[in-house]
């Protein structure tokens, strides 16, 4: 059985939060986190799938005091989606790479949101990236002074 709910925190009021749809991500989920702790960023990882755990997804999402998402997923990469359409935050999608198209399925996924449900995208395997935008769209609502690696 998955785990689910909160994985790690980072700082007492979460700035952002990393959701990813299962165990298996959180390698990719911690990357992001690195990059968010040396900014001294607050920030939390969780474990909600959008297919499995909607309702406690959508529960943690209305609780939550996180800014922004970082939402994992492969595949049909669902996660980044729900979110971004159950709130107004930003979303960041970190497209994940899976068998058989490393990726590709994950990525064209999140870029092809509907209208009314953006997702920003970064890309495939790159938590990192994730983490550094995140870090910006914080400068620009004052809520971080400096975006490099400490």
């Amino acid at each position: 059985m998955t785990a689910v709910g909160l994985v790690e925190k980072f700082g007492d009021k979460p700035l952002v939060a990393i959701v990813v749809g299962s165990e298996r991500d959180l390698d990719h989920a911690r990357k992001a986190a690195d990059v968010l702790r040396s900014l001294g960023i607050p920030h939390e990882i969780c474990i909600y799938s959008a297919h499995r755990h909607p309702d406690l997804l959508d529960k943690y999402l209305r609780e939550t005091e996180a800014k922004i998402f970082i939402a994992m997923a492969g595949l049909s990469a669902a996660l980044p989606g729900y979110i971004a359409s159950r709130t107004d935050k930003p979303v960041i999608g970190v497209p994940l790479a899976v068998p058989p198209l490393q990726g590709l399925d994950a990525l064209l996924s999140m870029v092809q949101m509907p209208k009314g449900v953006p997702v920003a995208v970064v890309g495939i395997d790159n938590p990192v990236n994730a983490a550094l935008l995140a870090c910006r769209i914080l400068k620009l609502a004052g809520y971080v002074q400096d975006c490099r690696p400490r």
